[in-house]
């Protein structure tokens, strides 16, 4: 059995949990961590599987290593990419992720290092590696395995807690794989006694462990529950559609070109000459993710899951301000009927207070400090208001941008009455104005009440909004209002952000990937087309195949594999926005040494009139060197440490 040992010690260096089990460890400290190896004090873990109550405890630390995917500085995916930029002086931030953006990752103390868990790699303050919540998860597993430990829990809790921290355990697995690609797969734990050659391991066969991560997940799916029936206290366990939903995600990542037929990985291979990666292409991959995925769907939908539709308030709303909290709240509004996968670990107050702008000469930057800048290439990435890209339409002419506009009185819902701003701004497809803030836009919240345009960004270099201070300034002119839920409102000194669990999975991915995966398999099709419908009629769109009809210059686009794909690609990357999605999108698709070697550009955020702020600024030129940046380099020490791990290619 294979698994991962950095340096041989009689205990794990730090646990870190905050609701770890005090009773259940002795820590003590060794000369460095490592990953996996039993603790010596099994007397005192054997503490925690006596009672129910302790080993729910002991669950639930296995729960507190979830990645927090809604924070800014925890998920790489928001910073590493091209999607969006922050000020990189540090004098307000400190995000390591950002330096993989900018070319700066190195094997001597990896940025962002979560095989290790360090530079913030391993959750907050570090204290939340991956592998050591691996580790925790086996030893649940073993122990509540055994039907004489834990005597006053019911077999079919007992059944469903294992479920769940099998499903902990692919998953954690899964988010290293997607970063380092091939690892030493933690099957069980090594004993501490174990000799060198049992403890220095190699890393295991791609195919081979995704393979296990899938067993996994069937064998959680087989016991866990439809839904989560109890509200008020297991709202963010496992349930079923949770995990076919990853299942899906790994299976879908597994076809894909980065991993599927990939000849660039050829030569990744272990000490003794063994393969990592099986360089030949296999088409059922793919009919392997579109069956999941639609699995996944149905079981979903069996529980109640739906895309989310503004229900109204109050306030008396056009339909065109109606639309856009119907996008928004899809992903900021607590536990709506679309979430599928909320996770309670990652809260989002940081992500809101960092995305959010001021909206009044009275707000202060230090509580809204709209630093998440979402780039140029992104707000143009987004469709016209007919449904198809702006390099596309034949009715509307997007060349230049530096051409300015006058909002008039059909706008007035989206850009401010009067106000003058690019081109690009103009005409835009509902998710556009839902998901992006810039100069002049319309910000509705809820202490707007029945004034649909009462607030507005205004964000030239010395307005209230602008980029005029010392630390938290914008860096594109553009401004993520997504993830802000709409309930945000602003006291005479302070601001207020309602939280929410972070979404890691909503209906409308599944519907993607399924669209995806199935039309990988056939082509275009009916049943692409209509889960492919079912979000842009959601986002306020006609269907591909009218739309591209209508208004494209490609009107046979949507009619071939490849012509769809791309356009399959475009409408994941606008409905999954600023969710963390695009980064692993476009290493698993293998475009990274396209998109990720162009240069990151925005508006002039330091211009003080029209004139001045609508030109286009580069801000840093992205270089992305192929094979070596798809994945992520194993530190130095941890090569040392270890003399049967290999380095990634390149590194």
């Amino acid at each position: 059995m294979k698994t991962l040992t950095m340096k041989k010690c009689s205990l794990w260096k730090k646990l870190g949990v905050a609701i770890a089990i005090p009773m259940m460890l002795n820590l003590q400290s060794c000369e460095d961590s490592f990953l996996d190896v039993v603790p010596d004090n099994v007397a005192t873990i054997d503490q925690a599987f006596k009672l129910r109550n302790e080993a729910e405890k002991y669950l639930f630390t296995c729960y507190a290593y979830m990645p927090r995917n809604g924070s800014l500085i925890h998920n790489p995916a928001m910073l590493a990419g091209d999607e969006m930029w922050i000020p990189d002086q540090r004098q307000a931030l400190t995000i390591y992720s950002l330096d993989i953006a900018m070319g700066n990752q190195r094997v001597s103390n990896p940025y962002f290092n979560a095989w290790d868990g360090y530079y913030d790699g391993g959750g907050p303050g570090d204290g939340y590696n991956l592998f050591d919540g691996i580790r925790h998860c086996n030893i649940f597993i073993e122990n509540l395995s055994d039907a004489s430990k834990v005597p006053d829990i019911q077999p079919s809790e007992r059944e469903r807690w294992i479920a769940e921290a099998k499903f902990l355990k692919a998953y954690y697995h899964f988010y290293l794989m997607r970063m380092y690609g091939p690892i030493p797969v933690m099957r069980e734990n090594i004993p501490v006694d174990a000799p060198s050659e049992v403890l220095d391991v190699s890393r295991d066969n791609w195919n081979e462990s995704i393979a296990y991560l899938v067993e996994l997940c069937d064998e959680a799916i087989a016991i866990l529950p439809p839904s989560i029936t109890d509200i008020n206290s297991e709202l963010g366990r496992i349930t079923r559609p949770i995990a076919l939903g990853l299942k899906t995600r790994i299976l879908l990542t597994d076809a894909s070109p980065l991993f599927n037929g990939n000849s660039d990985l050829a030569s990744l291979v272990n000490k003794d000459g063994t393969q990592l990666f099986n360089t030949d292409y296999d088409a059922a991959k793919w009919e392997l993710a579109a069956d999941a995925a639609l699995t996944a769907i149905e079981a979903a939908e069996g529980a109640g899951h739906s895309l989310y539709e503004f229900p109204g308030s109050g306030f008396t709303l056009t339909d065109t301000t109606t639309q856009k909290l119907t996008i928004r709240n899809a992903v900021s509004e607590r536990w709506n009927s679309e979430v599928i996968w909320g996770n309670t670990v990652s809260r989002t107050g940081e992500i809101q207070l960092n995305s959010m702008s001021p909206l009044d000469i009275t707000h202060s930057q230090n509580n809204a400090r709209k630093v998440m800048s979402p780039t140029l290439k992104i707000a143009q990435q987004f469709y016209t208001k007919n449904g198809v890209p702006i390099d596309e339409d034949t009715t509307l002419d997007f060349s230049d941008i530096l051409e300015l506009r006058e909002a008039g009185a059909p706008e007035k819902y989206n850009i401010k009455q009067g106000y003058t701003t690019s081109i690009l701004n103009y005409d835009r497809e509902p998710r556009f104005y839902a998901d992006l803030g810039f100069d002049g836009s319309i910000w509705y919240k809820y202490d707007s009440g029945n004034d649909e345009t009462k607030f507005h960004i205004k964000g030239k270099y010395n307005d209230y909004a602008g980029s005029n201070t010392a630390f938290f300034f914008n860096m594109t002119g553009y401004y993520v209002k997504k993830l802000v839920n709409w309930n945000q409102s602003f006291g005479e000194s302070s601001a207020s952000y309602r939280d929410y669990a972070w979404p890691e999975l909503r209906l409308a991915d599944l519907y993607l990937m399924y669209a995806e995966a199935l039309n990988e398999v056939q082509g275009p099709s009916p049943e692409v087309f209509e889960y492919l419908d079912r979000v842009r009629d959601r986002a306020g769109l006609d269907g591909v195949q009218e739309s591209w009809a209508n208004f494209s210059s490609n009107p046979n686009k949507p009619n071939s594999k490849e012509g769809l794909r791309a356009i399959i690609h475009q409408e994941r990357n606008i409905e999954m926005a600023f969710e963390g999605s695009r980064f692993w999108d476009i290493r698993r698709w293998k475009e990274a040494s396209r998109e990720f070697n162009e240069p990151i550009r925005g508006w002039n955020v330091f211009g003080e009139d029209d004139a001045s702020y609508y030109q286009i600024r580069t801000i840093f030129q992205q270089r992305f060197v192929s094979p070596r940046d798809y994945f992520w380099p194993l530190a130095e020490n941890t090569l040392l440490q270890n003399s049967n791990l290999v380095q990634n290619l390149g590194w």
